[in-house]
């Protein structure tokens, strides 16, 4: 068949036009690389949405929060604590001096956080032994800032930080909630205020889709990611953001989040990533500093935002009965400790036990207003010493004063806490006891 040139000319010129309306502008990242680079992202989202949620409900810079005991609004609270909250800015001229008051015999920490969820310094009796209390200042790493005499200098790598400080309940709340009001926190000098980002906001109950990208860039430049070996994922979060700028990609990555990433996520998280798991219980790897583990960065703040350091306080979760099955308010359990193995051996402080419901890790909702068991709970001992908690609808004959009450058809998890953990706990080697159905 004989085609005039011209004609060829055409056929080829509709032929490229097609074949570049077909393909994206931008080349797709794999659906490993989205997967991956959503998860990452969902670890910075997840703290802008609480950042955002704070200075939409009244936050300033550099003011200190004192929450009443109990009303602190984030997933897994610890309810031992009286908390005070705040977001400080700190730049090379300016630093945050922070006000520690005498605590004697009981537990205390002013932690503060980067915008990525991971502790950057704690101050108290462990980490200043020598300066346990009094006046601190906070600096951005290499400021060059005049503090007033007798203050201890912290150094941080950011520019804003979430600082939480936390003072034991113990057996006199009132004290307890004394102190806390003493701690203070204002700025040395007149710093740059950031711009709180405008972020996709979202309920943890239902995790953004493919419009996370949209803020990928807002996101990654207005903190930085400091652990090792994040350049990969940050190119590749970068890329992902760009290439949904195409409709056809936008859709496929949007299937790919809801498909894979999504599902990756709640599948890592009964055993806490790689983290460790026996008798039910889930010991992470790390906590609250978390290097190349992005995995459970983001798992930890979707779980139990703002964990703290190891040496400060280390977490079991326990998800499941011993069946396997999700733990749920249609059944009952059990938790036996043996004499020699009382959880007070391996807190210098306190350990704690609560359980939260398994959609936003708030407290279980009860009549009798219980949410958690401790140390300085009135539980009943059994005869050879041995300590039993149990969880349920209702007691069923168990102590009241040993019952956590965990509503019909509700699901939920456990954390146990251990603050100032020693021994095999310090260690790592220790796990409580198994749940027994009852």
């Amino acid at each position: 068949m004989n085609v005039h040139p011209r004609s060829l000319s055409l056929i080829l010129l509709a032929s490229v036009a097609a074949t570049a309306y077909a393909q994206p502008a931008t080349p797709l990242p794999t659906d490993k690389d989205v997967s991956d680079s959503y998860i990452y992202l969902l670890s910075r989202l997840l703290v802008l949405n609480q950042e955002q949620a704070d200075f939409a409900n009244g936050f300033q810079w550099n003011q200190l929060v004192h929450r009443k005991v109990g009303e602190v609004d984030w997933p897994n609270p610890n309810l031992d604590v009286a908390y005070s909250e705040a977001w400080v800015a700190i730049d090379e001229k300016s630093c945050a001096l922070v006000t520690v008051p005498k605590v004697k015999g009981r537990y205390y920490t002013v932690q503060f956080l980067n915008g990525w969820g991971e502790t950057l310094a704690n101050i108290n009796e462990r980490v200043y032994p020598q300066h346990p209390d009094g006046e601190f200042a906070v600096c951005l790493d290499g400021a060059q800032v005049q503090l007033p005499a007798a203050t201890q200098r912290v150094d941080v790598s950011a520019k804003a930080l979430r600082v939480l400080s936390r003072v034991e309940l113990g057996a006199n709340p009132d004290e307890a909630v004394a102190l806390q009001k003493k701690f203070n926190i204002r700025a040395s000098g007149h710093p740059a205020l950031p711009e709180v980002p405008k972020t996709v906001r979202f309920d943890i109950e239902k995790l953004p889709g493919v419009e996370a990208f949209e803020s990928a860039t807002a996101a990654l430049d207005s903190a930085a990611d400091t652990n090792p070996g994040m350049d990969k994922l940050q190119a590749s979060t970068r890329a992902v953001a760009k290439a949904i700028e195409d409709p056809a990609a936008r859709q496929h990555v949007a299937q790919v989040i809801q498909q894979q990433a999504i599902p990756a996520i709640y599948k890592a998280s009964p055993t806490l990533g790689d983290g460790t798991v026996k008798d039910g219980w889930a010991l992470p790897t790390t906590i609250g500093v978390y290097g190349n583990n992005w995995l459970l960065r983001t798992l930890v703040n979707l779980g139990g935002i703002w964990a703290n350091s190891y040496e400060e306080v280390i977490y079991y979760k326990a998800f499941v009965g011993p069946s396997g099955k999700p733990l749920n308010g249609d059944h009952s359990y059990a938790l036996r400790f043996e004499k020699d193995q009382m959880p007070t051996l391996f807190a210098t402080y306190f350990w704690s036990v609560i359980a939260v419901d398994s959609v936003h890790r708030r407290v279980l909702p009860n009549p009798q207003k219980r949410y958690l068991l401790s140390n300085f709970s009135p539980l009943k001992f059994d005869k050879d010493g041995s300590l039993t908690l149990y969880f349920g609808a209702t007691p069923n004959g168990a102590p009241e004063s040993n019952w956590i009450p965990t509503p019909k058809g509700t699901g939920y998890s456990l954390t146990f806490r251990f603050y100032r953990p020693k021994g095999a706990v310090a260690d790592r080697s220790y796990f409580p006891p198994a749940l027994k159905e009852r």
